[in-house]
């Protein structure tokens, strides 16, 4: 169940980071809104899988996939350019976050 919490909170940070991102310094409310629900979310969910996945571990994995599904998004809505060096390394990346999990799994 913690890495469940964990993957959803990782997902829950490239939100509030393309949030962040889109509320121009907090000078649009939407986006800041959902920036601190989404923050908020993230902290708690990356806090409670802790209890059962080492800190390191556990905060490699969120900033993964949160770092890889902003990426993602971006080429997605066209805020960033789409390539195949970009598309290589999120999967280098993903596979890292996937390596990080199989020799953790005696934590979970």
């Amino acid at each position: 169940m913690a890495w469940i919490v964990l993957i959803i909170s990782g997902m829950c940070e490239a939100v509030w980071a393309t949030a962040l991102g889109k509320s121009e310094g907090f000078t649009r409310l939407w986006p800041s809104v959902v920036f601190v629900v989404g923050l908020a979310a993230s902290m708690f969910g990356l806090g409670w899988a802790m209890r059962d996945i080492p800190t390191a571990t556990a905060y490699a994995v969120w900033v993964g996939i949160g770092a890889a599904l902003t990426v993602v998004w971006a080429m997605v809505t066209g805020d960033s350019d789409v390539s195949w060096i970009r598309i290589l390394l999120i999967l280098g990346l993903v596979a890292c976050i996937v390596g990080l999990k199989l020799v953790d799994q005696g934590h979970s």
